[in-house]
């Protein structure tokens, strides 16, 4: 025991002496040494007359830091981040170019609703989550969409006697509901607005009438539009004017809306005329059994503008019965269950579908979503191999691939409107990715190429805004444009310059007109768009890579911070 002690006093040594030998010491020395310096330590420990105890081993075992709350924040938004990089780096070009090239092959046909090509991508989308082990939303990957092909309807209608001709002054926007009625009042509501800024409906009396109303939207004295409350204009002017003086029609009990709006009348009475003539694509709806339509809305040229506005009073007669051919088509859906807020949903969306085989060419969309269905693929396997390591989510996350966006934002509406696999009040905000492969084909050449184009992230939520910001800002650096937020902004689509309305084009806007924050991914139009030449070889895929990784880091972030993102007051 003196010896112990003695040895314990001799200033010249210490734990460490020993500690840097112990890679070069074989194991029946090191068993004997370590019982040593423990019987040397509880002997030293137990002597207290001596004023010098040595060095014990408690004194180099260090009590950990109690962190301040701040810290603790910290050290976890570190590790977060850190984690988002590391699994980002499963997004590559490679495997984005491996699965685009079969997404997009001429074997998919083109992916048109309905078609065997359609169900070869479905097919394939169901195989990469069951192989990353990602479970289906319900009980199957697929979620069913009632649609119909829609055909010229029996329609008459006359106004204070005088007949109307089908196709030359009118058409039944959508097929409505069969409907029959005779000296029916029309009253005129102006443009048919129901909004807390402007309301047409004020004072009157519309239910169980038809109500007349006109294009677009009024200004203030100043010039300034009553919706916006400045110079652009709102959803109420623009090509979804249709559906907003539809609801506002059906909200105050009208059964039928008369709309003159020559714009819209001249696009859709040419495609109605050619669809009804087995000459162009054929129309399509949601099937009219599930969507239990009850306003009816019939679209006029401005050539019948003067006799309707008439200020003597008018009647309608009018007869309609639909005539369509029912079948379904299927979104596909995938889910990742949150493990702290897992009543808190994500939802990723890119429509599955493109525009088929036409005069017997096939037309690939690649970009057209091929790009924005591989990348939720490859975005869903980063997730996967995070909760393979333990780091699941906090948030969940709906994987969405909607079907029928080429004809109308059909499958994304029909989800949203009438049958959503989470509840929408859940719903925390919208990722939606379509055509993010290519540069649009007007941009500057002095304009950066290492672009994407961000649509509607301020609209309804600054947060969402902002995360996606500082998630591009951290890890992939991107030039974020956010000129298309203005939907009137000019852009050069088949042969002339429109307004894009971009913010009304793509399956975000099903869950943005529900008030849930959502971002449009998009990087623009080129000359290969609705083309047999939108083919996987052309997509830009260093460029792809880094907007997929964008998007997988701002859904990252969105899973797992620890408040919720708020509504803009």
């Amino acid at each position: 025991m003196r010896f112990i002690k003695e040895f314990n006093q001799k200033k010249e040594y210490s734990i460490f002496a020993f500690h840097f030998n112990f890679s070069n010491m074989k194991f029946n020395y090191i068993l004997p040494l370590f019982v040593f310096l423990l019987i040397s330590n509880f002997v030293t420990s137990q002597n207290s007359n001596s004023d010098d105890k040595g060095l014990l081993i408690t004194d180099f075992v260090k009590t950990p830091k109690k962190l301040s709350k701040q810290e603790i924040e910290k050290k976890s938004a570190r590790r977060l981040k850190e984690s988002s990089q590391e699994y980002g780096k499963s997004i590559t070009k490679d495997e984005l170019e491996e699965m685009l090239y079969i997404f997009s092959s001429d074997e998919f046909g083109g992916r048109g609703t309905p078609s065997k090509g359609q169900d070869l991508a479905t097919d394939f989308l169901k195989d990469n989550y069951i192989d990353l082990g990602i479970q289906p939303a319900r009980k199957t990957y697929e979620h069913k969409v009632f649609l119909q092909f829609d055909e010229k309807p029996n329609i008459s209608l006359s106004i204070n006697e005088k007949e109307f001709k089908y196709y030359d002054d009118f058409i039944a926007y959508n097929n409505g509901p069969n409907i029959s009625f005779s000296n029916s009042e029309i009253i005129y509501v102006g443009y048919g607005i129901d909004h807390r800024n402007y309301n047409s409906y004020d004072g009157l009396d519309v239910n169980d009438k038809v109500v007349l109303a006109i294009a677009g939207e009024p200004k203030n004295r100043r010039g300034n539009y009553f919706i916006s409350g400045g110079e652009k204009k709102s959803e109420w002017s623009t090509r979804n004017e249709i559906a907003r003086k539809k609801e506002a029609a059906s909200k105050n009990g009208a059964k039928a809306l008369i709309l003159i709006n020559n714009n819209l009348f001249n696009r859709y009475s040419k495609e109605y005329r050619l669809s009804d003539n087995n000459k162009g694509e054929k129309r399509m709806s949601l099937a009219s059994d599930k969507t239990n339509e009850n306003t009816q809305v019939l679209l006029f040229s401005e050539k019948n503008k003067d006799y309707l506005l008439q200020k003597n009073r008018k009647y309608i007669n009018f007869s309609f019965e639909k005539n369509y051919n029912e079948f379904s088509a299927n979104n596909i859906a995938a889910l990742i269950k949150g493990s702290k807020f897992p009543n808190e949903y994500i939802v990723i969306t890119a429509h599955l579908d493109h525009v088929g085989i036409q005069n017997g060419e096939v037309y690939n969309g690649a970009d057209d979503d091929g790009s924005g269905s591989v990348g939720i693929l490859e975005i869903a396997e980063a997730f996967s191999l995070a909760i393979k390591d333990g780091n699941r989510p906090k948030r969940s996350i709906l994987f969405l691939h909607v079907t029928a966006e080429e004809n109308g934002l059909l499958g994304s509406e029909f989800y949203t409107d009438y049958d959503p696999i989470v509840p929408l009040s859940e719903t925390m905000v919208c990722l939606n990715m379509d055509m993010i492969g290519r540069t649009e084909s007007k941009r500057k050449k002095t304009e950066p190429e290492d672009y994407i184009y961000i649509i509607g992230s301020e609209m309804l939520s600054d947060d969402l805004h902002n995360i996606n910001k500082k998630a591009n800002d951290e890890n992939v650096k991107l030039n974020l444009d956010y000129r298309y937020n203005d939907p009137t902004s000019l852009v050069f689509e088949s042969g002339r310059y429109i307004e894009n309305q971009y913010y009304y084009r793509s399956d975000h806007y099903n869950f943005a007109k529900y008030n849930i924050p959502s971002i449009f991914f998009f990087s623009g139009v080129h000359e290969d768009y609705h083309m047999p030449t939108d083919t996987a070889e052309k997509i830009l895929y260093d460029i792809y890579e880094k907007r997929i990784k964008l998007i997988f880091h701002t859904a990252w972030d969105l899973a797992n911070a620890d408040k919720k993102i708020e509504l803009n007051k």
